[in-house]
């Protein structure tokens, strides 16, 4: 089984440097895939899930073109399996967060550009769910 971490931004740069922060605080004991919308996120969460592969957790950017990444979250927030989730963003406002918190169960909340210690320490929480 692989623990498979998941990355969701349109940004390419963001996609990258996320993954490679996390690639350093995590290593090799985790899969690390990205997704540039949310349609290509759901096509690795059902892929990992027919595999018997864990999305350990999922970072999803807030606003992207097509489905954002709150409405993402939600429909994930509605599946049997709880996926861990942490939004990511720039542009979100305070009512619109409480609201995704609680429709989406979220795990955590991280501002752009975020910091790498609040980063590790919330997805570390998250990981935690997800052991092999």
């Amino acid at each position: 089984m692989r623990r498979i971490i998941l990355c969701v931004d349109d940004e390419a740069i963001i996609l990258l440097s996320l993954t490679e922060e996390l690639q350093g605080y995590f290593g090799q004991g985790y899969a690390y895939e990205s997704a540039m919308n949310a349609a290509e996120a759901l096509e690795i969460i059902d892929e990992a899930e027919a595999e018997g592969d864990c999305i350990a957790v999922i970072l999803s950017d807030w606003l992207m073109p097509g489905m954002r990444g709150d409405e993402l979250l939600m429909k994930l927030g509605q599946r049997p399996a709880t996926i861990p989730s942490i939004m990511l963003s720039g542009h979100a406002d305070e009512a619109a967060l409480e609201e995704i918190k609680a429709k989406a169960k979220l795990s955590g909340y991280l501002r752009k550009p975020w910091d790498g210690t609040e980063l590790e320490r919330i997805v570390r929480n998250c990981l935690e769910t997800c052991k092999s």
